[in-house]
């Protein structure tokens, strides 16, 4: 009979989730994940399986948790304009505050392995669809509350909106400061008004 496991399994995730978020996953070794587990390589391999199988553990808790803040945002309370505000402005203090401009993890994974892995793409195009489609809801109510001209293409808004969203996440982790990243948010604020 085996020994129990000795380590918090969610925990051992998010380690891991951090680890393929700063480095990437062809970049990332077994050994990367065993130091900042904490664990033996074979404990690693019992519990997860393989450092893929792993990786796509750690792309659904990111998926779960921190993509998850967008929509909750943007299906809250007040004026939709507001929120929306609300949301790019919460990846820009997000980003900024990051020493380490890792940008964000789906984006990352999306430029790494997109055109090369179909489990990745799928999980980021999940994630990519979650947050437009909260746009398209808000933009929606927008619409029926008069807040949005009932004549704009709201579809096409929402695509906009999660384009934006990505250019923000990539062009924060070499933008010199605040600035340029404030005229984006204020941009695609001028175009909503149509």
């Amino acid at each position: 009979m085996g020994r129990p496991r000795q380590f918090d399994e969610e925990a051992a995730v998010e380690s891991a989730m951090r680890v393929f978020w700063r480095k990437g996953y062809g970049a990332t070794t077994p050994q990367d994940l065993v130091d900042e587990l904490g664990i033996g390589k074979g404990s690693l391999y019992n519990a997860f399986g393989s450092k893929r199988a792993l990786f796509e553990r750690s792309l659904r808790r990111y998926g779960e948790t921190r993509a998850a803040r967008l929509p909750d945002i943007l299906e809250g309370p007040g004026p939709v304009k507001d929120r929306v505000r609300a949301a790019l402005e919460l990846l820009l203090e997000t980003d900024l505050a990051d020493p380490g401009r890792q940008g964000c993890f789906a984006v990352n994974t999306a430029a790494e392995l997109a055109s090369s892995d179909a489990g990745a793409r799928d999980e980021v195009r999940r994630m990519f669809a979650r947050t437009e489609g909260a746009f398209l809801a808000a933009l929606e109510e927008g619409q029926r509350a008069g807040e949005i001209d009932a004549a704009r293409d709201v579809r096409a808004l929402a695509s906009l909106l999660l384009n934006t969203v990505v250019g923000m996440r990539v062009l924060a982790k070499t933008a010199d400061g605040r600035a340029q990243l404030e005229r984006v948010v204020d941009a695609i604020l001028d175009a909503l008004q149509g």
